[in-house]
């Protein structure tokens, strides 16, 4: 697989967001044909352009064709896919593939949720599975506090590890204007945040807003002469484990480990080589078991090496540039969102939380409960 992976043949020539936080006058499609829109400008595209569709509605089952038929599009391919917060990193990838052999020329992957406006919560889609609903989990957080209490009795890890995490996400989220939580945060408030589901309390969960991304890939040779720096893909590999957490093989090793090492063997990279990590961090124990399960770390390490702010601002290991799930944005799915963050990295348009001369970066997507994980490998015109 790895030496047949298009690498470097395919780009991401536009990258857009929209209505980050709040956007109570838009639906789930409206917020998403904005995204689409910018980015479909930044490439110097329009929709008529288009022949490959990639989208998840937050939902309607049927939604790639319902925002088809919104766009007035009449694409080649859709590719529909309910993975979770993963679906848009395995939307590149499928991508990737189609570009590659010529069967679509341009690709847009998009994404719209308006859940905090109209529900102002978490909307959970999916039903208890046969095995856990007699035990009325409160999922999905409940699932990941499973993880995180054996994660904690395997290898020791306390809450001030856990917040090390929470703390990192807010200091990237004040440099960042479009993020939803600036305010600052302390390990003491950390610790006394309302717990939800033990050991996970309000500041280890994800944020529930509004928002919609979108991004735009084409084929090497077209991106160059296209408006924006093109960012190209120079690897993409998924994995599944299990659907409900009582299936996980093992609750402190997800699928990441497998997915990130094809992708870097694809990409002809290691952990060292990355300049950014954008990571899904729906909950902080998240971040820990994906620095260890992509190599960053050894197994059993991540709580002790996210101490003394080794992937805030200043650290030696930048993560979640943009503030995450946890402090910038989260409708329901994320995947898209560390996707446009490492384009924007690679591109330079990072602002104050900039990282000086990123070349190379990982966008990762986690779906369902620790259950499909795709990783992305983004690289600058120094890569190919």
């Amino acid at each position: 697989m790895s030496e047949k992976f298009p690498r470097g043949q395919t780009a991401i020539v536009g990258a857009a967001t929209f209505g980050v936080g709040k956007a109570p006058s838009f639906e789930a499609s409206d917020l998403a044909a904005k995204a689409c829109v910018a980015a479909l400008s930044q490439a110097g595209l329009t929709l008529s352009d288009v022949d490959g569709l990639f989208f998840c509605h937050s939902t309607d089952t049927m939604g790639g064709l319902s925002f088809a038929q919104y766009l007035g599009i009449q694409p080649k391919v859709i590719d529909n896919n309910r993975l979770g917060g993963s679906s848009f990193q395995a939307y590149v990838e499928t991508a990737a593939w189609l570009l590659a052999a010529g069967a679509i020329d341009v690709a847009l992957v998009a994404y719209g949720s308006n859940q905090a406006s109209a529900a102002g919560k978490l909307v959970n889609t999916v039903r208890p599975m046969t095995y856990e609903a007699p035990y009325a989990p409160l999922n999905p957080v409940s699932s990941y506090a499973l993880a995180a209490a054996r994660y904690q009795h395997e290898f020791g890890a306390t809450r001030e590890q856990f917040g090390e995490v929470a703390l990192a996400a807010r200091a990237w989220a004040q440099l960042n204007p479009e993020a939803f939580k600036r305010e600052p945060l302390n390990l003491e408030t950390y610790l006394a945040s309302r717990m939800v589901s033990d050991p996970l309390s309000v500041l280890d969960c994800c944020l529930v807003t509004d928002g919609a991304g979108a991004l735009v890939m084409t084929r090497a040779e077209r991106a160059r002469d296209l408006p924006q720096r093109p960012v190209y893909v120079l690897g993409a590999a998924s994995e599944t484990t299990h659907r409900e957490i009582a299936s996980m093989p093992s609750l402190t090793t997800t699928g990441a480990a497998r997915a990130g090492a094809r992708a870097y063997a694809q990409a002809g990279v290691k952990p060292s080589d990355f300049d950014v990590l954008e990571l899904y961090d729906a909950f902080t124990i998240n971040t820990i078991l994906f620095l260890e399960d992509l190599g960053f770390c050894p197994k059993g390490e991540g709580a002790r090496f996210v101490e003394g702010g080794r992937i805030a601002p200043g650290g030696a290991l930048p993560v979640n540039t943009h503030g995450g799930g946890l402090s910038c944005v989260h409708p329901g799915m994320n995947g898209i969102f560390t996707l446009i963050e490492a384009v924007r990295q690679l591109r330079g348009e990072g602002g104050d939380r900039q990282i000086d001369g990123a070349k190379l970066a990982l966008a990762h997507g986690n779906g369902g409960v620790l259950s499909s994980q795709a990783v992305v490998i983004l690289g600058g015109p120094d890569t190919v």
